[in-house]
């Protein structure tokens, strides 16, 4: 499996400078970002075995899932269980119709309406979703193929690693191990 850290966001670039919330609702990509998705669809495209793109329901991960299936020619499925921990105002959702009308041919499934938590969400509840998504892609045992685009909580929950915006990385689920790629464009931060 690969998972993608969505490019940087306009809440991360005000975040990393200040370490201050700055009240930016379930923000879109920066122009770095959309430059950090593009390298990403990049490196993603040369590993050559990416079959199903599943993606996190905010915004910049939408946007950063956007570039990659273009690049690839796949479909993208919502899934909540790899949305961030909700602790700031990033988290914050935007309603399943103003995402199924930026993004028509997404398949947002079973989304509700207000599909974010309204309550921060303990590192417990995101380790327990981690968990939840981590047994549910070994039953299925069809991971191989799989690119989740997702963010720095729960990739943090689920491997254990801190990555950067626009992070590629192979995952193994049987034994959590990782592999790093490359990336042109980082930048270490929340969200």
């Amino acid at each position: 499996m690969i998972l993608v850290r969505h490019g940087e966001s306009h809440f991360n670039k005000r975040f990393s400078r200040t370490r201050e919330d700055p009240g930016i609702r379930d923000p879109g990509l920066t122009s770095d970002g959309m430059e950090q998705a593009r390298n990403a669809a990049d490196i993603i495209s040369s590993l050559d075995r990416v079959t199903r793109i599943v993606a996190s329901p905010y915004w910049r991960t939408l946007q950063t899932a956007e570039i990659i299936a273009d690049r690839l020619g796949l479909s993208v499925c919502i899934e909540t269980l790899v949305r961030e921990q909700a602790a700031f105002s990033c988290d914050v959702g935007s309603p399943r119709s103003a995402l199924s009308s930026r993004w028509p041919a997404f398949s947002f499934g079973e989304l509700l309406e207000q599909w974010w938590p309204t309550e921060d969400e303990t590192e417990d509840h995101i380790r327990a979703r981690s968990n939840e998504f981590h047994a549910a892609v070994l039953a299925e045992n069809d991971w191989h193929g799989m690119l989740v685009v997702t963010h720095w909580g729960f990739i943090r929950a689920l491997t254990q690693e801190r990555v950067p915006n626009g992070a590629v990385l192979s995952f193994d689920p049987h034994d959590r191990s990782i592999t790093f790629h490359e990336t042109a464009l980082t930048s270490r931060s929340t969200g």
